[in-house]
């Protein structure tokens, strides 16, 4: 069974203790200040840190690895809990609308 909460994505996969919670937040940014992959590595690294440090969210850069001034990212969470999993979701798009290095370009919903 799948819902979607609040533009999150929840996910309900059953294993064998019971019942899991995945959510994933895909979104693109723009980066105007960008002026080379390694300006924008900087970027992605510190909004990865700020949220794996702060919450138990997993970043992954999914596409336009290639382009300096566009990063395509995924933040995954999983937990028992429906409440849990919103949470954390919902405290990275804060993350997500408060940074101004970057254009948040696109927040996208994906059902797995």
């Amino acid at each position: 069974m799948h819902t979607a909460h609040d533009g999150l994505v929840i996910a309900r996969v059953l294993n064998e203790s019971g019942c899991m919670i995945i959510g994933v937040i895909e979104t693109t940014i723009s980066i105007p200040d960008a002026r080379s992959l390694k300006d924008k590595r900087a970027v992605v690294r510190g909004l990865r840190d700020r949220i794996t440090h702060n919450m138990n969210v997993s970043v992954a850069e999914v596409g336009k690895q290639d382009f300096w001034k566009t990063a395509a990212l995924a933040f995954v969470t999983v937990a028992a809990q429906k409440a849990t999993v919103e949470k954390r979701l919902s405290e990275v798009a804060k993350i997500l609308e408060s940074d101004p290095r970057y254009v948040l370009m696109q927040i996208h919903t994906e059902y797995l």
